[in-house]
This record gives structure tokens, sequence and C-alpha cells, in this order.
């Protein structure tokens, strides 16, 4: 019987940013992300098909340049980090250009799709071998039972429904 070996990548947070965008009011964007992460990538070939990708964010870590919207954030308007301190993400397929799985956000998990761009693999000038990805995707923070609204008095919508996610992320071969 054949045992096949996976290679295990852990993240360089040094290279690596996941972040978000949403509407403001429907006429201007915010751009946040969240700085205390961890990620692996476990495969078992060099071009990463059907690797299993693993992701955990500390909710409390979220950051958008602005303390009193960061505090909002983080009460249970939103992701109530004091009693969900971690959103995770557990990818169930990778074809190479999707990048299917569970996110888990509050308590709701739901299945994302991350559109993937595999930049390769190079090895740095220290002799490690790093791996880089880019991956965009879109969700319905409702569906995450990230609710709260509010419309202003000309009647928009003070924060859109729709996050872009933007994550950018190098991993170091273990």
């Amino acid at each position: 019987m054949e045992t096949t070996v996976k290679t295990k990548w852990n993240i360089d947070t040094a290279h690596s940013e996941i972040s978000f965008k949403v509407k403001h009011m429907m006429i201007s964007t915010v751009t946040g992300h969240f700085t205390d992460f961890d990620a692996t990538v476990e495969t078992e070939n060099e071009d990463f098909i059907n690797a299993d990708f693993s992701f955990t964010a500390k909710t409390a870590s979220i950051n958008t340049s602005n303390k009193d919207r960061d505090a909002h954030l983080k009460s249970d308007d939103f992701f109530n980090a004091e009693k969900y301190p971690e959103m995770t993400f557990k990818s169930k397929s990778f074809d190479g250009n999707t990048l299917v799985g569970d996110l888990t956000i509050r308590d709701v998990t739901k299945e994302i799709k991350l559109d993937v761009d595999f930049n390769g693999i190079a090895v740095d000038p220290y002799g490690q071998t790093k791996a880089g990805f880019e991956a965009t995707g879109s969700l319905n923070r409702k569906d995450f039972n990230l609710t709260w609204s509010a419309v202003t008095e000309a009647g928009s919508i003070v924060v859109s429904d729709t996050v872009k996610l933007l994550i950018d992320l190098q991993f170091i071969k273990a």
C-alpha cells in the first residue's frame, strides 16, 4: 500500500494580508484587515490541487484605521469578539483556480468560493521555499449574523450587505 507524503506549509504573516472592503453609505468604500491570523496548507503536489487550506483570524484584531469603528465591529452588532474570538475557514476543494470551503463567523458556518491566483513557488535569499496566492471573493455579511444596519435621513444604507474579500497569502514550506 502506497502512502502519500503531504507537505505542510505555514503562513508567512510578514508577507500576507487578510483584507476586506465594504461600501459605506453606498458612496465610499471602507477597507479593513485582520492583524492576528494563522493559516496552513497541506498538499501532496507542487500545484496545490486539492490541498487542504485552513485559516483562523482573531476577530478582535480587526483594523479599519478608525478606533470607534473598530470598537463597533468588535461589538455584538457585528463580530461579538468577546463571545466569538475567532473566525475560521477550512477548505473542501481547490482546483487551482477556485477554493471552496466552510467559513465560520460567529456561530454560523457557510460555504464560500474564492477565486485564486496561484503565483508559484520560489526560494528566498535565506533558502526558504515559499508559495504565493491571491484570493478574492465576496459574501453577504448578514448570512453570518453580522446584521447591524442603519439608514441615513436621505434613505441611504450606512453599511452594504456585500463584503469583498482580498486575501494575499505567502506560505513557507515546513
